[in-house]
C-alpha cells in the first residue's frame, strides 16, 4: 500500500539515535538544557488537551518533582528534529487517592491527575487517546508503553533466573549473574483481510464487548512465513482455506507488545466452521453491509475501533485503496 505508513503508531520517522544509548552519551544528553521527559503511569501516557479537540503527550523537565526515584531510570526515546533529547519515566509507584474499578479493563475511561502536575496534564488509557495524537506522539507513546511493559514482565534473567538490570538507556537488560544480555521483545501477529467476491471475513473473540467484530488475527509461530501464518490461522479459526496472500501494511500494537502484519488473502471456500475454542463467531460481511457498519447503523456489528489496523484495512478495502 502506497500510504501504509499513515497507520496509527507508525510513520513519524523518529530518530531513535541508538548510537547514543551508552552511559557517557546518556550523561551528556540528560544534561542538555532542552532535554524533556514524558511520563507513564501503569501503562497510561501523560497527555494534555490541545486545540481542535486533539491531545498530545505532556513533557516535563528531568528534575520535575513528579519523577521522584524514576529520575534514576530514564528511558531514552530519541532525538526530535531540533536534536532535543526525549526521555520516558515510569512513575507507576505513585498511588493516587482512588483506584478506579476500570483500571486495566479493555478500555479504561478513567483519568488520573498527579498532584505535582498543574498544567492540565493527566494520565489516560492509550487506546482512548491514540487517534487524537500526532504521528510523532503516537509513535513515542507506543514505543514507551511497549518498552515499559517489557521491563515490567522481564525483570529476571531467562537463562539463570537472577534479577537483571536495565542497561543501554532502557533498551537492554543485563544479568549480573551469568552476563547474559536481553533485548525488548516484539511478537509478530498477522491480521487478515480475507475476501470472497464482494464479502470480507469478520470474527469476534469471546471476551470482546457486545457487537465488536474484527478481522481474524493470530501470532506467527516459529519457522512460519507470514503467508503460512495467515493460511493456518484463518483455517484454524473459521475453516476457510486461503489461496493467494499478500502483505499490505504493518502497525506496532503495544497491547502489550506486538507488531501487526496486515495481509490480504483470497478465500477458496465460503462455508464457515468455527473452532469455538479459538473464536466465538465468524461471518461474511458484504461491502454494502460494511458501509452500514462504518456509519454505525448496522443492527449487529459495531464499527472497528479507529486507530487499529483492522479499521485501517477495512476502510481502504471499502475505498478500493489496497494497492
Amino acid at each position: 500500500m502506497r500510504h501504509a505508513e499513515t497507520v496509527t503508531f507508525g510513520g513519524s520517522a523518529l530518530n531513535r539515535a541508538a548510537e547514543l544509548r551508552g552511559t557517557e552519551a546518556q550523561a551528556a544528553l540528560q544534561a542538555h538544557p532542552s532535554a524533556k521527559t514524558t511520563l507513564f503511569w501503569r501503562g497510561k501516557p501523560l497527555v494534555q488537551d490541545q486545540a481542535d479537540e486533539a491531545q498530545g503527550l505532556a513533557w516535563v523537565d528531568l528534575d520535575h518533582p513528579a519523577l521522584g526515584r524514576a529520575a534514576d531510570s530514564l528511558v531514552f526515546l530519541g532525538l526530535n528534529e531540533k536534536k532535543e533529547p526525549l526521555f520516558l519515566a515510569d512513575i507507576s509507584i505513585w498511588e493516587p487517592e482512588e483506584l478506579p474499578e476500570t483500571l486495566n479493563a479493555f478500555l479504561d475511561p478513567s483519568q488520573q491527575v498527579h498532584p505535582a502536575l498543574t498544567n492540565g496534564e493527566y494520565f489516560a488509557e492509550l487506546r482512548a487517546v491514540m487517534t487524537q495524537l500526532s504521528a510523532r506522539d503516537a509513535e513515542l507513546a507506543a514505543t514507551g508503553r511497549g518498552l515499559l511493559e517489557w521491563h515490567r514482565t522481564h525483570g529476571y534473567c531467562a537463562t539463570c533466573g537472577a534479577a537483571s538490570n536495565m542497561a543501554m538507556a532502557g533498551w537492554q537488560r543485563n544479568c549480573p549473574a551469568c552476563n547474559r544480555s536481553h533485548f525488548p521483545r516484539t511478537d509478530p501477529v498477522v491480521i487478515m483481510l480475507i475476501t470472497h467476491g464482494n464479502k470480507v471475513l469478520m470474527g469476534r473473540s469471546h471476551a470482546w464487548p457486545e457487537g465488536m467484530y474484527s478481522l481474524l488475527a493470530g501470532f506467527v509461530e516459529p519457522g512460519e512465513t507470514l503467508e503460512a501464518a495467515v493460511r493456518r490461522e484463518v483455517f484454524e479459526e473459521s475453516g476457510i482455506r486461503v489461496g493467494q496472500v499478500r502483505y499490505l501494511a504493518s502497525q506496532p500494537w503495544p497491547f502489550p507488545a506486538s507488531l501487526m502484519f496486515g495481509c490480504a488473502g483470497e478465500a477458496l471456500n465460503e462455508a464457515i466452521a468455527i473452532d469455538p475454542k479459538e473464536i466465538e463467531d465468524a461471518l461474511w460481511v458484504s461491502r454494502e453491509e460494511m458501509l452500514d457498519v462504518f456509519e454505525g447503523v448496522h443492527p449487529e456489528i459495531k464499527p472497528a475501533r479507529k486507530g487499529a489496523i483492522a479499521h485501517f484495512l477495512l476502510e481502504n478495502w471499502l475505498a478500493n485503496h489496497l494497492e
